[in-house]
């Protein structure tokens, strides 16, 4: 096991618990050793915990003497983390421990190559602390811990009416110190699947694959208002103008990230007469420098390249390739509208996030954004009207409800009122355009009180995720005093 990087860090015991998360393999849909690790972590406490058929954890943890009148509290958060590391880095995410590091003078945190899995390992963490903690003033708690949030929310969609008993959810999953969230988008997986046939290889052709690396990807939620590349996008820039220009026969494609990330890497394989090698190679070179000027500010790494490859047996029909790659071209993506009630903020997104041939079939997969219903109903249409189309299947799932902000929250006074004692202003209160497990949980509890918040996190879902240390230690105070301010019920 490798060595501890934070000691010295405070509060330590929830430093502990962080570094002990990030020794467990906990990918989205294997999360059989963190699950066993919160179960066992409970017991040995000697508090109530229990798993129910969604694999969701929960602990409840009695009131401190005095408190026991006071309303319930949950605190949520979720136990899989984001796989993605970078193309030279060796690691397994089944079987490997995240190494994580500090960096920049010992402000922040990252891990070597891969996510670093803060989200959401430094809100469990926060929750086991609290729990563990003989010494913090709360009333009667419960820590709700989702399985398999990242790629579907499965643990909230499958929660039931009677699994909690909370009066207010604090959901430790949001990533700016400083502001609290009280409303998140819906979304909704568009999954589209191309049928196709394949031919023979014309003669006088030569093979080649094109790669499209070195982006940066990031959280498609948090982060799409950066505007950084989309690998697959840009691949496909490139395929449609030789398609058009030079006669590329494509051969296959693929650009695979989690539906919720950024796509940072892409490629396909393809053939062209050879009279067209040189045409090709200059177009290579003409794009690739396009591009760096274009993402030169938010992509600097970027990077189209293309090299010789052993023949390529069959490409795909001409008829159907053109359909293809008019469809990825013209495909929604990025920010499509930002709100008019709150500045700043993201109303409406898409992101193309998977694509992959095999076996005459194209799967398409993008993620539809928005906190309006109705704008979540236009995209949808959108993707009709691009993709519908004969041979074409297209099926929405996985949607999930957005989170109306309610303003007049008591929880929410209470968070204002805390944090201006403790820190001497009012936290910036917002919506987030990421999907929240509040949400659906919203859904099945509409009389909870909810509010997210947590310690700084940049560029979740890829390997530049970074935790600001000096964050966690005012997140772990703020969490404190909120808990003790938390009011009583009413008689």
């Amino acid at each position: 096991m490798q060595k501890n990087p934070f000691l010295g860090l405070k509060p330590a015991e929830l430093w502990d618990y962080f570094f002990s998360i990030t020794q467990i393999p906990r990918p989205s849909k294997h999360e059989e050793a963190i699950e066993e690790f919160v179960m066992n972590f409970g017991k040995k406490l000697g508090l109530e915990t229990i798993k129910d058929e969604a694999n969701n954890i929960l602990i409840r943890k009695p009131a401190t003497i005095g408190m026991e009148k006071r309303k319930i509290t949950t605190l949520q958060c979720h136990l899989d983390m984001v796989p993605e590391k970078n193309n030279d880095v060796t690691h397994d995410f089944l079987t490997d421990p995240i190494h994580p590091y500090i960096v920049d003078d010992g402000m922040w945190v990252k891990a070597q190559g891969t996510t670093l899995g803060a989200d959401n390992g430094i809100g469990v963490a926060a929750a086991m602390f609290i729990l563990a903690s003989t010494n913090i003033q709360h009333g009667p708690l419960e820590a709700l811990f989702t399985h398999n949030e990242e790629s579907g929310m499965v643990g909230a969609f499958g929660l039931t009416k009677t699994f909690l008993n909370g009066d207010i959810l604090l959901n430790l999953d949001s990533e700016d110190w400083g502001e609290v969230f009280i409303g998140c988008a819906g979304g909704t997986n568009a999954n589209i699947i191309f049928n196709y046939r394949e031919e023979a290889v014309p003669n006088n052709h030569a093979s080649f694959v094109v790669s499209l690396t070195g982006l940066k990807g990031g959280h498609s939620g948090c982060d799409i208002d950066l505007y950084r590349a989309n690998a697959i996008k840009l691949i496909v820039r490139f395929l449609w103008q030789a398609s058009r220009d030079y006669g590329l026969r494509l051969s296959t494609i693929e650009g695979c990230a989690l539906r919720n990330a950024i796509p940072r890497e892409a490629y396909a394989s393809f053939s062209l007469p050879k009279k067209n090698i040189k045409a090709i190679n200059s177009l290579a070179a003409e794009m690739n420098q396009n591009f760096q000027k274009e993402y030169a500010t938010v992509d600097a790494g970027v990077t189209l390249s293309i090299e010789n490859a052993k023949y390529t047996a069959f490409v795909m029909k001409p008829r159907f390739q053109n359909r293809l790659l008019n469809a990825l071209y013209v495909c929604p993506n990025d920010v499509i509208r930002f709100s008019n009630d709150m500045k700043g903020l993201v109303e409406t997104s898409t992101n193309l996030s998977n694509i992959k041939s095999a076996g005459g079939k194209i799967y398409v997969q993008c993620l539809l954004r928005s906190s309006v219903n109705s704008a979540q109903k236009n995209l949808k249409n959108m993707f009709l009207a691009v993709f519908q189309q004969p041979g074409v299947k297209i099926k929405f799932d996985g949607e999930y409800p957005g989170w109306k902000p309610n303003t007049n929250s008591e929880i929410l006074e209470v968070m204002k009122k805390v944090h201006k004692d403790l820190f001497g202003a009012e936290p910036q209160v917002k919506a987030i355009h990421a999907g929240l497990e509040c949400g659906l949980i919203g859904g099945i509890y509409p009389n909870l009180d909810m509010i997210s918040f947590g310690p700084t996190i940049q560029h979740p879902h890829s390997p530049d995720e970074r935790l600001n240390i000096a964050t966690v230690e005012k997140f772990s105070e703020y969490l404190k005093a909120v808990l003790v301010a938390i009011p009583a019920k009413e008689n």
